[in-house]
């Protein structure tokens, strides 16, 4: 016990719970917990970012490629506006993440006072939980229930209101020790069952998602698949759940998956999701698999119990950890034999044979491209993206072989590629990052890229270039063919627009002038942007107007 600020004293539980990054802008309502991070002798630091929208991101992104929760502090009013589009997408995505707000004072409540919300009204949509804490003594109690709050169950964020008063008071208080993690294991009877329902399958399919694998976990449902012969596919944006280079791995399970596979769904006789809720971007809007009763025998692992039977009601439901799950199924024994390894084999030759396009109708051709980058990027390579059609490639032609190596918005929110780069070379700058990006979502945050060239980070940004809202477009050829509204767009010269920042920035009008390019761009020691002009008829792999 001793007289700290709150400030401070937030700033030790953070500490204490092993935060270490905290990503925002700063806001005078919040000026003793900067003070507090400035007196905190290196042990947490503050990332000084250009919008809170692109700030939530990065700590959505940052949750994602390190496992821990991501922190966000933001000012009342319009920071915490800007912000909460990192909370939808935390949300979406399954991440923990705790926006801590700086608030009015606690004397101003009621008074529609300058920059006042009430923040448990606005947020508790995109939230697990929302409060506000007026009792300087109790923000550890808060900060640990945040932290086990986002962290439990199916992961998600939370969001803390600061009144600036609070910050402010000097009080004596208890630092409590670090939040405690428990682990959900599965019933021995679930295991027993789905030990049952395998030996009786011909033709099972296994369907990996969720955001909280840890490297035991992913070893061991790599080791399940193996056993018992079963393909593996994953759900949308959740490619780095599973070795892509694995014998099992089938590809993602989405809208345009390669060919065969949404027949080998149909005729699948045990349909096994972990981790993924197989919600509509998975399952195409239930047209895949069917809601509320998937047709297919089906049996749901989740790591909360309120989503099992919430909108897929499951022949076995189990309520578990899901590196829990993955070591208890990893001990069955193995099922299946040669006939079901070789549907598994037939399977996956269709998939890996579907990574290779014919050429493409551009300038600029991206299959090429993402050819060269499967052969060329490291194993732990980081690859992030927003949304877009552009975003088809990352998203189906490339192989993600390590974990946490895909960072995208299952939310499919534009403009989280480039925070997300950022983020994720603040955890790793020793890795290669590099974020794919279309034109109108590149503009959806590229302030961010003062931020990179404030850390002296160094991504690679890669700009697909074809001068329109390109997915909307699609759309509207097919629902309103010539008759094209609100969806093309006149862009800046990016190269020039990066090196404004002092980054690298350069123009790549064809195929050929990529490849030494994107050389020169992993050995430079700082950002490097290239614009690949793919042609405004370009709208994704093998998608191109007439």
């Amino acid at each position: 016990m001793n007289k700290r600020t709150g400030g401070e004293i937030l700033i030790d539980a953070l500490r204490i719970n092993q935060i270490d990054t905290i990503f925002g802008v700063p806001g005078e309502s919040y000026l003793f917990a900067l003070d507090a991070i400035f007196g905190a002798d290196a042990s947490i630091r503050f990332i000084t970012c250009r919008q809170e929208g692109g700030a939530a991101y990065m700590a959505d992104a940052y949750a994602s490629v390190t496992g821990k929760p991501g922190v966000c502090f933001v000012t009342r009013g319009p920071g915490a506006t800007n912000a909460t589009v990192g909370l939808h997408t935390a949300f979406q995505d399954s991440i923990p993440m705790i926006l801590l707000i700086g608030q009015i004072p606690r004397g101003s409540m009621e008074r529609e006072a300058f920059q006042e919300i009430d923040y448990r009204q606005m947020l508790g949509p995109v939230t697990k939980w929302v409060s506000q804490i007026d009792q300087a003594e109790r923000l550890p109690e808060f900060i640990n229930r945040a932290i086990r709050v986002a962290t439990s169950g199916r992961p998600g964020p939370v969001a803390l209101a600061l009144p600036e008063d609070m910050l402010r008071d000097e009080v004596e208080a208890m630092d409590l020790p670090p939040a405690p993690s428990t682990t959900l294991t599965p019933a021995p009877d679930a295991i027993s069952k789905l030990s049952d329902l395998l030996t009786g399958a011909e033709k099972p399919l296994l369907v990996l998602g969720g955001s909280s694998w840890s490297d035991e976990g992913r070893q061991a449902i790599h080791e399940f698949a193996e056993k018992q012969n079963v393909p593996v596919v994953t759900g949308f944006r959740r490619q780095s759940s599973f070795d892509n280079d694995h014998r099992c791995y089938a590809g993602s399970l989405v809208a345009n998956s390669f060919a065969g596979l949404h027949e080998y769904l149909e005729e699948t006789d045990l349909l096994v999701a972990v981790g993924s809720r197989l919600a509509d971007m998975t399952s195409t809007r239930y047209t895949l698999i069917n809601a509320p009763k998937p047709k297919q025998p089906f049996v749901h692992v989740l790591s909360e119990e309120s989503e099992l039977g919430r909108v897929l009601t499951p022949d076995l439901g189990i309520c578990a950890d899901l590196n829990a799950f993955a070591l208890a199924a990893a001990s069955l024994p193995e099922t299946g034999g040669e006939e079901r390894r070789q549907k598994t084999d037939a399977l996956v030759a269709t998939h890996r044979a579907g990574l290779e396009l014919g050429p493409q109708n551009s300038p600029v051709d991206m299959g090429k491209i993402m050819s060269y980058l499967r052969e060329k990027l490291p194993r732990d390579a980081i690859i992030t993206n927003g949304a877009g059609n552009f975003a088809d490639w990352p998203n189906k032609f490339y192989c993600y072989r390590a974990a946490r190596t895909v960072l995208a918005p299952v939310s499919g929110s534009m403009g989280y590629g480039v925070p997300a780069a950022i983020a994720a070379k603040i955890a790793y700058p020793e890795r290669t990052v590099v974020c794919f990006a279309g034109d109108g979502d590149f503009m959806m945050n590229g302030q961010e890229l003062a931020t990179a060239m404030q850390y002296k980070l160094n991504p690679i940004f890669l700009i697909v270039n074809n001068n329109s809202y390109g997915t909307i477009r699609m759309h509207q050829e097919k629902h309103f063919p010539e008759r094209v509204s609100g969806t093309d767009l006149v862009n800046p010269d990016f190269s020039a627009f990066a090196r404004a920042f002092g980054a690298n920035g350069r123009v790549i009008n064809n195929t050929e002038d990529f490849f030494p390019a994107f050389e020169t761009a992993l050995l430079s020691e700082s950002a490097s942007l290239l614009e690949l002009r793919v042609g405004s008829n370009c709208m994704g792999p093998d998608k191109f107007l007439s």
